[in-house]
This record gives structure tokens, C-alpha cells and sequence, in this order.
């Protein structure tokens, strides 16, 4: 029985670490989003397009609201469908 208790904790600490680490991610690209979005006109879309960027490159956001994109060049170079800039 106490090695059962003690498997359960384990893999409960396991677990819970991992989500810590994606919600500490997660954070810190809405964060630099929210700042990077906040003079956008579409800002929902804007929001969007950025989290996702953020993540495929790992958490960078170039500064400001436009422009300063060589900051993250991962960010400058992913492209949408029609081969136009897909991150804000």
C-alpha cells in the first residue's frame, strides 16, 4: 500500500512540474502579446498570430508595438499561406 501511495506522488509531482512549466511559458508570450498587440487595430487576431509566434520561437517578441522585427528573426520569418509575414 505505501508503495502505491508513493508511485501516486511521484507521478502526481511529475505532472504538476510540467504544467507549471507550460503556464510559465504561456505567461510570458501573452504578456510580450499584450504589449506587442495593444495599438492593434484587430486585436484578437493580432493576439492570435503573436501567441503563436511566440511559441515557435520560443518566447521571442520583438519590442514595441510595429516593427523591430530583426529583435527575433524566428518571429521576422514565419510566413502565412500566401507567403506574406504571419507575426505582428
Amino acid at each position: 500500500m505505501k508503495l502505491v501511495v508513493v508511485q501516486f506522488s511521484i507521478i502526481f509531482l511529475i505532472l504538476t512540474s510540467s504544467l507549471f512549466v507550460f503556464s510559465t511559458a504561456d505567461s510570458s508570450c501573452g504578456g510580450k502579446c499584450n504589449m506587442r498587440c495593444s495599438k492593434a487595430s484587430q486585436h484578437d487576431l493580432c493576439i492570435k498570430d503573436c501567441n503563436i509566434c511566440c511559441q515557435k520561437c520560443k518566447g521571442c517578441v520583438p519590442s514595441g508595438t510595429y516593427g523591430n522585427k530583426d529583435q527575433c528573426p524566428c518571429y521576422r520569418d514565419i510566413k502565412n499561406s500566401k507567403g506574406g509575414p504571419k507575426c505582428p
